[in-house]
C-alpha cells in the first residue's frame, strides 16, 4: 500500500527522451536506490513520482495513488529532499522547523513534539537559535532531512542528498535512513556514489534513461561479475558494456 509501482514510465522533452519506458516496484519500508551518471534520468523520474512533472506515457502509483491523476494526494503522503538544501539560511534552526511544520499543517502541540525529535535527531541540541547558514554541511543535511520527515511521510524521496557533504556526514545520514526504514518508511534515493547505493536493499542502474540492471547489490555482483566480493563499480561498468553491445 505504501510502496511504489511503475510501468513503462516515459518522459520526453521535445525529441529528447529523458526517461525511456522504465518499470520497477518498491516495497513498504524498503530502501531502493537509483544509480546512474548525471543526465541518466534520475531526477526526472523522482519529479514524476512526486507529482511535479507529468509523464509523457506509462503509469505509476505512489502509496496507491496514481502519478497521472492523483498528484495532490501523493504530495500529502511523501517527503522530498534534494541535493540543494531547501532550508532558509536567514532563519534559525528552530524557525526553519516551525516553517515546515506550518507548511505540513501540524497542530501546535504536534509541531512542538516533532521539533524536539528533529533537533535531537539532527544533533542540534543547544543550536536551536543558530542561523542555518552558519551550520556545517553535515548538520544542514540532517536538519533538511528532519524537515522533510517532520510530518512522518509514508514515502521519502531523496535526490542525491549527500552530494556536497563529507564521508563521515554521509555515514551519519545513512544511519538515520536505516532508522526511518525500520520504522516503516519507504525510501527512494538517487545517487552516483557507489558506496552509498551499496547500502540500499535493492537498486536499479539507470543509463541514458533506461534501467539496464536491477536487484540487490549482492545479486547484481553475482550476475555481472560472478564474484560477490566485487564492487558496484565493476557491476556498473559491466552493465553499461553489455547495454552498448546489445544496441
Amino acid at each position: 500500500m505504501y510502496g511504489i509501482d511503475v510501468e513503462n514510465l516515459t518522459k520526453k522533452f521535445g525529441r529528447f527522451t529523458a526517461v525511456d519506458r522504465i518499470s520497477f516496484s518498491v516495497k513498504k519500508g524498503e530502501i531502493f536506490g537509483f544509480l546512474g551518471p548525471n543526465g541518466a534520468g534520475k531526477s526526472t523520474t523522482i519529479r514524476m513520482l512526486c507529482g511535479i512533472l507529468r509523464p509523457t506515457s506509462g503509469k505509476g502509483a505512489v502509496g496507491g495513488y496514481s502519478i497521472n491523476t492523483q498528484t495532490e494526494e501523493i504530495k500529502k503522503i511523501i517527503g522530498y529532499m534534494s541535493q540543494r538544501f531547501t532550508l532558509y539560511g536567514d532563519l534559525t534552526v528552530e524557525e526553519n522547523i516551525d516553517f515546515y511544520g506550518g507548511i505540513h499543517g501540524l497542530s501546535p502541540s504536534l509541531k512542538e513534539e516533532r521539533k524536539k525529535w528533529v533537533i535531537k535527531m539532527a544533533g542540534l541540541i543547544g543550536r536551536e537559535s543558530s542561523l542555518t547558514r552558519e551550520l556545517a554541511g553535515g548538520w544542514k543535511q540532517r536538519l533538511a532531512l528532519g524537515c522533510a520527515v517532520l510530518h512522518r511521510p509514508r514515502i521519502l524521496f531523496l535526490d542525491e542528498p549527500t552530494a556536497s557533504v563529507d564521508p563521515v556526514s554521509r555515514k551519519d545520514f545513512w544511519d538515520l535512513i536505516y532508522i526511518l526504514s525500520e520504522e516503516g518508511t519507504t525510501v527512494f534515493v538517487t545517487s552516483h556514489y557507489m558506496d552509498e547505493v551499496e547500502r540500499c536493499h535493492r537498486l536499479a542502474i539507470l543509463y541514458s534513461g533506461k534501467i539496464i540492471a536491477d536487484g540487490s547489490p549482492k545479486a547484481l555482483k553475482k550476475k555481472f561479475t560472478g564474484v560477490e566480493e566485487s564492487t558496484l563499480e565493476d557491476v556498473f561498468l559491466s552493465a553499461i558494456k553489455r547495454e552498448k553491445n546489445e544496441q
